[in-house]
């Protein structure tokens, strides 16, 4: 590929330099091909099948070279071709020409403006993708943009050169027709800028406008399409009304009543939503509980004799729902109520774009989120229905010790519970389908929670598949098949596989909202259903399913919604971190290495060994890693994985940074607390900085000191210095 680039590269070079070197610009004026049209078309005339070829291949030369000289080409077309044969072969090479310019650009450029500015360019092709066709026509129909510039710009986007061309054949059509026309009548032009009157420009930049207000107008009309055959309310009870009330649609309604818009706040559960009663909560409660029996069992290494963790299974767990119970203030009913939301306890019943039946009342709203969360994916397993399995919404549930439990899912739930309910004194036995646990992380990031976890006692199934259960004289056995098949006995089995969006139960199907093929609602940039009014944030939509993305994505929601008439958001997925509460700890945010290959992207990698840390020594805890990927020979972040204890709370200087442009120079010059786990991260830019030392200047350096040191050395020599006696 590098040598096909410099080979491309070389041969462009030596075309456009002959092109400079033997001055072919003097060719392609005005004034040449006035002086020789009468040449040309005796040419023509005595082959033209020739002459059309021979032209056709030049006219793609130029162009593909994006060189200066396609008007004239353009105009000798009409001149010596006439003005229908002229602007058929234009129209074709010009679009030849200008596809393969792109593809050329696409070809040396593309993976260099990838590397540095990633998270740009995926916004410009998700962009290109939806709306490049809208744009790329509007461009082309207007003359005052240079086309080889448009050319090199759509280089570095993913848009299909079967779709540049097609818009390019068609968006270039009328101006080309323009210029071939003038060309027929060479005689009477006296300059270039003679064939574009201001009111001929005028008129082509309107025309070029027209697929933006085409669109505009597209999207208005299907709005009221989807709107149509729906009563509209001539005035409304709410100005939102969130269905919902987790994550998401706690700051959703939250906001809205900040800003002093009358909104109501569904729930048919428990306020909190999945986060508070059976997810994010209870699960750390869990692990926080889980992490002391475990430091109890390595109370060696930290100078205590041999100590044994005393406890009560069924005490453990009402400490999590007393945990809960703790935070339950700070979503409850009264609180937000307290705050200007109006809630609702109940279930919620979309009847149309306007309303929603919720315990027994008909409401009228201007506007609708919907925040209903996910729940837990069971997968088709023959047998399954003999048992009562478990998953984040019952396992809360269990008072008494599993002897021997399997955890089904290799992902962070599964990773979290297969380990804390190890460390309270079950036999865990952990299956994964694919070949490593965590596959979003890479395979030595994921080994080292491996390696943590058998180490602790857990088996690990990699590479196997639950295909069965099996109830036979009162044992219960997981038959997975896999390398070989496997019958695996449990006493209780917890399905942790990943979760499906709630979409079904409060009315999707009498409004016919769309749904994406992952079964999650399918929402634009602004976070807007296929209904202009009706909003969806959250596991529910996607594309991540985190706590504090649900939150982030219920503030564009819920501001679209209100204030869209005067401004509207664009979603902001640039930056977005994570993190797997296991032991060791793993938080990442931006790309790992398993990505950036995948992607083509240029990186390089920086490590930092968390056992070389002062403060991971003093506690004993040094097992982990900060792994960089950086732009190659910058220090521009492109993606951090920390693994160590309270890795989530360190990764967020790396969210900081990369959310503002800070590179790890930046960090590297900041003031960390010694000693403190967080200069981890100042550390690992440290290393960075080892490995991009400017060698030269240091040679410099060098030679400076030893000048110095020379010029002392001369004057010592001028005379001894006299050192006083003791006397």
């Amino acid at each position: 590929m590098k040598s096909g680039k410099i080979g491309l590269v070389l041969g462009l070079a030596g075309f456009i330099g002959a092109f400079v070197y033997f001055d072919a610009g003097q060719f392609l004026t005005l004034e040449y091909l006035r002086s020789e049209q009468d040449n040309f078309s005796r040419l023509v005339q005595e082959n033209p099948a020739v002459a059309s070829i021979i032209y056709f291949c030049v006219y793609i030369a130029i162009t593909a070279s994006s060189l200066p000289g396609a008007t004239i080409m353009t105009l000798a077309g009409g001149a010596v071709f006439g003005f229908w044969w002229g602007l058929l072969l234009v129209s074709f090479a010009s679009t030849i020409g200008a596809t393969l310019a792109m593809l050329v650009a696409r070809f040396i450029f593309r993976d260099q403006v990838q590397v540095r500015f990633g998270k740009w360019t995926q916004r410009i092709d998700e962009g290109i993708q939806k709306e490049g066709a809208f744009y790329l026509f509007a461009l082309r129909l207007v003359p005052l943009f240079p086309f080889f510039i448009i050319n090199l710009a759509m280089g570095l986007t993913k848009i299909s050169a079967s779709r540049f061309f097609v818009v390019s054949q068609v968006g270039m059509f009328v101006g080309t027709a323009v210029y071939v026309n003038a060309g027929t009548q060479l005689g009477q032009l006296e300059s270039l800028s003679g064939i574009l009157s201001p009111g001929l420009l005028g008129s082509f930049a309107l025309l070029g406008l027209f697929p933006l207000i085409a669109k505009k107008i597209v999207d208005f009309v299907r709005s009221r399409k989807v709107l149509r055959g729906w009563h509209k309310p001539s005035s409304f009870d709410r100005d939102l009304i969130v269905i919902g009330a987790g994550s998401g649609g706690l700051v959703a309604a939250l906001i809205a009543a900040t800003v002093k818009a009358e909104v109501t706040l569904i729930e048919k559960n428990k306020m909190g939503g999945d986060c508070l009663n059976t997810g994010c909560v209870p699960s750390k409660a869990l692990i926080r509980s889980a992490r002391l029996a475990a430091d109890m069992k390595r109370g060696a290494s930290l100078g205590f004799k041999e100590m044994h963790a005393d406890f009560d299974f069924a005490e453990v767990m009402e400490r999590v729902q007393r945990v809960i119970k703790e935070i339950e203030p700070h979503d409850s009913v009264e609180r937000y109520e307290g705050l200007g939301v109006k809630v609702e306890i109940g279930e919620a019943e979309i009847l149309s774009p306007y309303t929603v039946r919720t315990n027994g009342r008909i409401l009228t709203t201007r506007n609708i989120v919907i925040a209903t969360g996910a729940e837990p994916f069971v997968p088709p397993i023959k047998g399954l229905e003999q048992i009562r399995y478990l998953t984040s919404d019952n396992l809360w549930e269990l008072r008494e010790q599993p002897g021997r439990m399997v955890v089904l899912g290799g992902g962070p739930i599964g990773t979290e519970l297969t380990q804390a309910f190890n460390r309270l004194g079950c036999e865990v036995t952990q299956v994964e389908k694919a070949a490593q646990i965590m596959t979003r992380e890479d395979p030595e990031i994921a080994e080292m929670v491996a390696e943590s976890s058998r180490a602790e006692g857990v088996t690990i199934l990699n590479g196997y598949t639950a295909t069965e259960v099996i109830v036979n004289q009162g044992e219960k056995y997981l038959i997975c098949s896999g390398e070989k098949e496997l019958k695996v006995p449990f006493d209780e089995l917890l399905i942790a596989v990943g979760r499906k969006a709630t979409t079904q139960g409060f009315g999707l199907d009498t409004l016919d909202i769309e749904l994406t093929d992952r079964g999650t609602i399918a929402v634009d940039d602004y976070l807007r259903t296929n209904y202009p009014n009706i909003y969806a944030i959250g596991d529910v939509a996607g594309p991540y399913q985190f706590t504090h993305t649900a939150s982030h994505m219920a503030w564009y929601a819920s501001v679209n919604a209100l204030f869209g008439t005067f401004k509207r958001f664009r979603v902001d997925y640039s930056v977005v971190p994570w993190s797997t509460f296991c032991s060791p700890e793993v938080a990442r945010v931006g790309i790992n290495e398993t990505e950036a290959k995948a992607q083509g992207i240029d990186y390089e990698v920086t490590r930092y060994d968390v056992a070389d840390l002062d403060r991971a020594i003093a506690d004993e805890a040094g097992n982990g890693i900060v792994k960089v990927l950086t732009v190659p020979g910058k220090d521009t972040i492109l993606g951090v994985t920390i693994v160590a204890d309270h890795a989530g709370d360190l990764i967020s200087e790396y969210v900081l940074a990369m959310k503002h442009g800070l590179g790890l120079g930046k960090i590297m010059g900041t003031i960390h607390i010694y000693p403190t786990l967080a200069e981890m991260n100042k550390f690992a830019a440290s290393e960075w900085r080892k490995n991009h030392k400017p060698d030269w200047l240091l040679d410099l350096a060098e030679k400076y000191h030893s000048l110095r040191r020379g010029k002392l050395s001369k004057k010592e020599v001028e005379g001894p210095v006299e050192v006083p006696s003791e006397s």
